[in-house]
């Protein structure tokens, strides 16, 4: 099932962001923390994993661990030894000595009566390469026979590891994490590169250091090197109007709430704009989805995960922001596919030539979908004019 929905924000307030270079983390605090629902990291030490997503499409990606979600139906608490034998519990097989892969089954898997495996952030790249996966449905004559028997296949992203990005290492050593922390909003150069959230302060604890393994754009990667002390701060506290500790208390909460406002007013693309929402799975009563944004190249666009209950109350989240070039390739399959992958309707859409449209897939990388006479065609037409 897919809707569209901005993200569910309710239950989750911003403190004031810790900040060391180039990289600000506003640490998110919940008030009201439910014990029936719990996340536990399980590691996978080998160099590549290969899901088997069905029985003709695989994917294949380093995936450094897994999260595992356990749960009640009753609103009870789950308990301590849970979260122990999920990390324990045997997943997948193990292959290989010199390079050694896992071979995994489903992005998302059910363990048992009150357990479920699922890949954080792959989730959600799966569902973004598999966005048209299947290719054009009718047989343009533009379109090489590759395309035409196999689809996209293999549809690939290239991602960085968070422990290349220059400062974020020191900055999660440092900081400290609060009594009612449950996630991050993670910002590099001021641009937000991530945001987690989790449903305990004790699985935030757990997790933290998982930003660190989790995956980044490109975007962000360089931002990490050239990024400088980050100087945003709000209107400081008026020293003069305090003469009594009440005064100082009254000044001290007004200074939470403009940073709170600076903090939303730096992530709006995030958590103002609608998103299209695909169930992944459902286990009563929680669901887990994913999400893209509508893919509009003039803004920022993110991918990522959420975890919600019936009410609507978020209790996971974990986003990937898309580079400029990964959201430029996910545009033009889109717009491909809404004209049935006719170039010239596309093209008409676009408001370009459809010799400049084909140009664009070549240059975004999807040249390998048309006929190697195609595209010599239109660079013959190109250098006449």
């Amino acid at each position: 099932m897919t809707t569209t929905s901005t993200l569910p924000w309710n239950g989750l307030e911003m403190a004031p962001p810790q900040v060391l270079g180039g990289v600000r983390i506003v640490p998110l605090l919940r008030k009201t923390i439910r014990e029936d629902l719990r996340l536990t990291r399980r590691v996978y030490t080998e160099d590549v994993a290969i899901v088997e997503v069905d029985r003709r499409t695989s994917y294949v990606s380093f995936v450094p661990h897994g999260l595992v979600a356990n749960w009640t139906e009753d609103g009870g608490a789950v308990f301590g030894s849970q979260l122990s034998a999920a990390k324990e519990t045997k997943d997948g097989t193990s292959f290989g000595n010199f390079i050694t892969a896992r071979g995994l089954r489903k992005m998302a898997r059910r363990e048992g009566k009150r357990q479920l495996r699922f890949l954080p952030l792959h989730v959600a790249m799966e569902g973004l390469l598999a966005k048209h996966f299947g290719g054009p449905d009718i047989a343009w004559s533009e379109y090489s026979r590759r395309v035409m028997r196999s689809g996209l296949s293999p549809r690939s992203e290239v991602a960085i590891p968070g422990n290349q990005i220059a400062g974020l290492e020191d900055a999660l050593r440092l900081f400290e994490i609060h009594d009612q922390q449950v996630g991050v909003l993670l910002f590099v150069a001021d641009t937000l590169a991530s945001a987690f959230v989790v449903p305990h302060p004790g699985d935030y604890i757990q997790l933290h250091s998982t930003l660190l393994t989790d995956f980044y754009g490109e975007l962000i990667w360089r931002n990490g090197f050239f990024a400088t002390e980050t100087t945003i701060l709000p209107d400081p506290i008026a020293v003069d109007q305090i003469s009594t500790l009440s005064d100082l208390r009254f000044e001290v909460d007004q200074l939470r709430k403009r940073w709170e406002s600076l903090n939303e007013i730096m992530a709006p693309e995030l958590l103002e704009r609608p998103l299209e929402h695909q169930t992944v799975y459902r286990f009563k009563p929680f669901t887990l989805n994913r999400f893209v944004s509508n893919l509009d190249p003039k803004e920022e666009n993110f991918i990522g995960e959420t975890i919600c209950t019936d009410d609507g109350t978020l209790q996971y989240l974990k986003t990937y922001r898309l580079s400029a070039a990964q959201t430029r390739r996910a545009y033009l399959l889109k717009q491909l596919a809404a004209a049935e992958w006719s170039l010239d309707r596309c093209a008409e859409s676009l408001d370009c030539s459809t010799n400049q449209l084909i140009l664009r897939l070549e240059n975004a990388g999807f040249g390998y979908l048309l006929h190697q006479h195609v595209l010599d065609g239109v660079h013959a037409s190109e250098r006449r004019r």
